[in-house]
């Protein structure tokens, strides 16, 4: 199979939409422009992180898919010929809100949408006053680019989640992200959580042998004036390789595009000399289903 060049943009947010969206528009323009096939943005890229509280007004951010979304990223895919992964705060009918992703294929064409499964609700991460838990479980996207496990932020921690994508034979597992430091935790509190985010993904691609994409957003997010400390986001997108080697990462403060090359036929290969699916006992599996296996 050809080599697949793969492009994540990490970028800050501001108040205003229409900056944001210009930012995720010059950096995927970027990343094409350095031959990139298939470009990530990261989660909820159009819009601060406004999860940090509770206010029903941010309803109003949300947006319908088809809509301007998908009309306005379509329209760059289209233009640059390449399939593009956004993330948007889906309006799907009054009352019911979901965090999604949408993934445009390089005719600029909706080519499927993944509804976030695992949704947080931790001080400064709020997601279950506005986000419904997704309903279209985790099935792989089929693109031009290959087919595309998409999972959201939060469904980093679950294994099941990475497994069920690499069950229905995902390529690649891409996650758009927005996770930070509380600025009041101390040096090593922060170095602890950076590092078992990084950890848990690169476990993924181990444990699937599927390389994993990682865009997060990056800088200083305040909270509303007088109401908690905000958010530092601290950026460190990547690519892991299937054996979870690191192959690119962006810093931690600035604003930066990735270009990263995948040789599609290395899954392969180590899948040949690691064949995890072929020795999972599935016979005995059946509490995965539980809760939590109580000794009664």
């Amino acid at each position: 199979m050809t080599p697949r060049s793969i492009g994540l943009v990490q970028h800050r947010c501001t108040p205003s939409r229409q900056e944001n969206i210009d930012r995720s528009a010059a950096g995927v323009r970027a990343a094409a422009a350095r031959g990139a096939e298939l470009i990530v943005l990261q989660e909820l890229h159009a819009t601060p992180y406004f999860c940090q509280t509770e206010d029903p007004a941010c309803f109003d951010l949300a947006e319908p898919v088809p809509g301007p979304g998908t009309e306005t990223f379509g329209a760059l895919a289209r233009e640059l010929g390449v399939v593009l992964v956004t993330s948007l705060f889906e309006r799907r009918a009054p009352g019911l809100y979901h965090n999604t992703a949408a993934v445009l294929e390089r005719d600029g064409s909706l080519a499927g949408i993944y509804r976030k499964m695992h949704i947080p609700d931790d001080p400064g991460y709020y997601e279950k006053f506005y986000f419904t838990p997704g309903d279209l479980g985790f099935t792989p996207i089929d693109t031009s680019a290959g087919r595309l496990g998409v999972l959201v932020c939060w469904d980093q921690w679950y294994p099941e989640a990475a497994r069920m994508m690499a069950l229905a034979g995902a390529e690649l597992l891409i996650y758009p992200t927005a996770i930070g430091y509380d600025p009041n935790d101390p040096a090593d509190e922060r170095a602890r959580q950076r590092e078992a985010w990084i950890t848990v993904r690169r476990g993924h691609a181990v444990a699937t042998g599927v390389p994993v994409v990682s865009a997060n957003r990056v800088g200083y997010e305040p909270h509303r004036p007088g109401v908690g400390a905000g958010a530092e986001f601290w950026g460190s997108s990547f690519v892991a390789g299937c054996q979870g080697e690191l192959l690119a990462m962006a810093g931690e403060t600035d604003e930066e595009v990735l270009v990263v090359e995948l040789d599609p036929d290395r899954s392969e290969r180590v899948r040949r000399m690691w064949p995890f699916l072929r020795d999972r006992r599935i016979d005995h599996y059946r509490d995965l289903a539980l809760r939590y296996r109580d000794r009664m």
